[in-house]
């Protein structure tokens, strides 16, 4: 094996190593799917009541929330966009990554519009709501 064949491995393995971790995940994911439906199904087996039954179907079928608050995402978001700004106007005294910083802010400018528009707390909801019949 030559210093060229070795070359042409460098590649080969760097697109499959990704490749490799995403088939392992995927696996894996099934695998707890699966071992989730199974232990579904052996609860149903020992439950007598039906309204039992429907409620645990319902609970492992709900999707999980996201309680994920925008504004704050946001904020955290802007403020680190702030701190690279800085960190290439005065740091490096670099324009690129001032400009990455600036992208940055408004990156969290636009989640903390987002969690203004859209509201995700239960308490903010009904809020929106109420006001939107009051009128």
């Amino acid at each position: 094996m030559t210093i060229h064949d070795v070359g042409l491995l460098i590649p080969i393995i760097g697109v499959s190593i990704p490749v490799l971790i995403v088939l392992i995940v995927f696996y894996f994911s099934s695998k707890e799917t699966k071992y989730k439906y199974d232990a579904l199904i052996e609860a149903s087996k020992n439950i007598k009541n039906t309204e039992g039954v429907k409620s645990l179907l319902e609970s492992s079928l709900k999707g999980r929330k996201s309680n994920t608050d925008y504004r704050k995402t946001g904020l955290i978001t802007m403020f680190t966009g702030v701190g690279l700004a800085f960190f290439g106007n005065y740091g490096l005294r670099n324009d690129v990554v001032m400009g990455v910083g600036l992208l940055v802010i408004f990156i969290g400018v636009g989640q903390m519009i987002a969690g203004y528009v859209y509201p995700n707390q239960p308490d903010e909801i009904n809020k929106v709501v109420e006001d939107f019949e009051n009128k």
